[in-house]
């Protein structure tokens, strides 16, 4: 999330310098042309003032002017002069005259009209513009000469550069405040959310006394964290209930229906020997006393802390094999292992618990002459055990129920079993951080691949 949103800080920030800095920086440049103008219309005034009492060439008054204006030109090297409509009164330097196309000319024909001419357009730093400023000379209400100044922008173009420079300068310096603002307010307002993400995701994990710590933050995030904490305290304490309640009940059942079921055994031996009634209620009892154990057993692994440790995967694996062997046999199907020495971070009981569940699974569900095999490997972060079986399978849409609670294919209601075995196997699997995947097998079977951590940074 700070990836998105320090960005979209940042060009909000660098969009706000920016709409500050640009006008600012045009008003530099405004303001740096405007004071020549300035100082050009003084001078022109000044001139014109010289000017008004010339009535003709070489007399002591043009001399004067004269004189002034190669002053100016010495010291400023601004060209300036003053023009009749057809000839030069005064100029300098002596080649400066009034063309006949260009922005002089335009402000002399300008200030011929009995007005200052206007102000030349801005010049940027990188022109290489001139500023031509022209006034009147008017003697009794008529224009009788202009003034003309044509100064090199270079000085000012410099001055506004430098004020430019000066503004990027503050701009640069903002904007590093801003990001460091920015990283700062970032991080005060996602640490919260980055704790509570990574609690979130413990809870979801498993580990359910995960709770958010103290993290600061704004208050609505602090608030957040304390309601996260009292929704987690809630949850963790219905489950509890609930998982006390299933194994309350399972055990309290228990007592009552082995009784009943002795009392059925006693009941069988009043009847005729092979009544089907009968034999049908001992076949539902037992059943019921087996979904009963299951039940017990699924609440003590959803309950019990895993005790981990580095385990012999291999050697648990080949000891199950060798225990499920006779059973096996006895249905007609042959169970193999190829099971190398491999570790793993498991708690052997209950990963121990949970290959037996997928084992009698596997020979539960596979014909008379088929092959169950069991196989381990490893790489560098997880160890596998995998096994396989040459049975009906299951479709893709079971594929996705397996492992539910009291879930059982329609086509195996037949086969004896509680629909609870892969759910153990699920939870015992889950409190060490392992995990248990379906597939299909080819040409026909289920594929059960159970995977534990290598180590405990892993798991």
């Amino acid at each position: 999330m700070r990836t998105r949103l320090l960005p979209l800080l940042i060009i909000l920030m660098a969009a706000v310098l920016l709409a500050l800095g640009i006008p600012l920086a045009f008003s530099v440049a405004a303001a740096q042309q405007q004071k020549v103008i300035v100082d050009r219309i003084d001078d022109t005034a000044h001139f014109a003032a010289l000017a008004q009492y010339v009535t003709r060439q070489g007399d002591e008054r043009q001399k004067t002017l004269q004189s002034e204006l190669d002053s100016y030109w010495e010291v400023y090297r601004i060209k300036v002069g003053v023009f009749y409509r057809s000839e030069i009164m005064a100029n300098a330097p002596a080649t400066f005259f009034i063309p006949t196309t260009g922005e002089v000319r335009e402000a002399f024909d300008e200030a011929l009209l009995s007005r200052r001419s206007e102000d030349p357009p801005q010049v940027f730093p990188w022109q290489q513009g001139r500023l031509v400023v022209a006034s009147p000379v008017i003697r009794d209400g008529d224009v009788v000469a202009v003034v003309v100044t044509d100064s090199p922008t270079g000085e000012m173009r410099s001055r506004i550069l430098h004020g430019w420079l000066v503004i990027g300068a503050g701009l640069t310096a903002a904007m590093l405040v801003a990001v460091g603002a920015a990283l700062r307010l970032t991080g005060w307002v996602l640490r919260p959310v980055r704790v509570l993400d990574a609690t979130t995701h413990a809870i979801a994990s498993g580990r359910l006394k995960s709770r958010v710590a103290a993290a600061g933050g704004p208050p609505e995030l602090q608030r957040l964290a304390r309601s996260f904490n009292e929704m987690a305290d809630n949850v963790e304490d219905v489950l509890e209930q609930q998982r006390a309640f299933v194994a309350d009940a399972s055990h309290q059942l228990r007592n009552p229906l082995a009784a009943l079921l002795l009392r059925i055994e006693l009941l069988a031996f009043e009847l005729p020997e092979g009544n089907k009634e009968i034999a049908s209620v001992q076949t539902e009892g037992k059943r019921l006393a087996q979904v009963l154990d299951d039940l017990l057993d699924l609440a003590l692994a959803e309950h019990t802390d895993a005790d981990l440790r580095v385990t012999d995967i291999g050697a648990l694996a080949a000891e199950r094999v060798a225990a499920w062997a006779p059973t096996a046999e006895a249905k007609g199907v042959r169970l193999v292992g190829d099971c190398p020495p491999t570790t793993g971070w498991a708690d052997p009981v209950a990963l121990s618990s949970a290959l037996d569940a997928v084992i009698d699974n596997a020979v539960k569900f596979t014909p008379d002459g088929e092959c169950v095999e069991v196989t381990v490997s490893s790489d560098g972060r997880t160890a596998t055990v995998i096994v396989t079986d040459n049975g009906p399978g299951l479709t893709d849409e079971e594929l996705a129920r397996i492992g539910d609670r009291f879930w059982r294919s329609n086509r195996h209601q037949n086969i004896k079993g509680s629909g609870l075995g892969l759910s153990i196997s699920r939870a015992l699997l889950d409190a060490g951080g392992g995990r248990i995947s379906y597939d299909h097998h080819e040409p026909h079977g289920l594929k059960v691949t159970v995977t534990v951590p290598r180590s405990a940074a892993t798991a």
